[in-house]
């Protein structure tokens, strides 16, 4: 799996012009699952993200975690994560999971993070959305379970 973590200060995501999740100070994760993921992977990068220390203490310095804070999280699903641009001018996203396999791990993902306790608002799987945020600071981290 992989995954880009924005932390904000707020957040929405709209389809067909409905906002159908939005968080205040949180953290945006666009989320692409592949090939070979699994439940394991989902947990596992749920439990690195609720404990990810990217928020400000008193001194300023990066040492609490979204659970620590009272974060939220707002998770888009982004197959597009998986793109292989390496060659000719289209991306390729055969490393892309297919949504058979996708959704229920995006699923199991956000369960994971709400057993943190972390609120969790979502964008809609497959669905065109609009994703808005303020980038607070700006922090932005990529996390790869192959990584981890």
């Amino acid at each position: 799996m992989r995954a880009v973590v924005q932390r904000v200060s707020r957040a929405s995501v709209a389809v067909d012009g409905e906002t159908i999740g939005h968080i205040g100070q949180g953290l945006v994760v666009l989320l692409g699952v592949g090939h070979g993921d699994t439940s394991t992977e989902a947990r596992r990068l749920a439990e690195k993200i609720a404990h990810l220390r990217i928020f400000a203490d008193e001194q300023g310095k990066f040492n609490r975690s979204a659970r620590e804070v009272g974060a939220a999280a707002l998770v888009v699903s982004q197959f597009t994560l998986y793109a292989d641009a390496r060659k000719g001018r289209r991306p390729s996203f055969i490393e892309a999971a297919p949504p058979e396999l996708a959704e229920p791990l995006v699923g199991e993902f956000i369960e994971a993070l709400r057993s943190w306790g972390l609120v969790v608002g979502t964008g809609r799987f497959g669905a065109m959305m609009q994703v808005e945020l303020v980038n607070d600071g700006p922090v932005t981290i990529v996390l790869d379970t192959a990584e981890l």
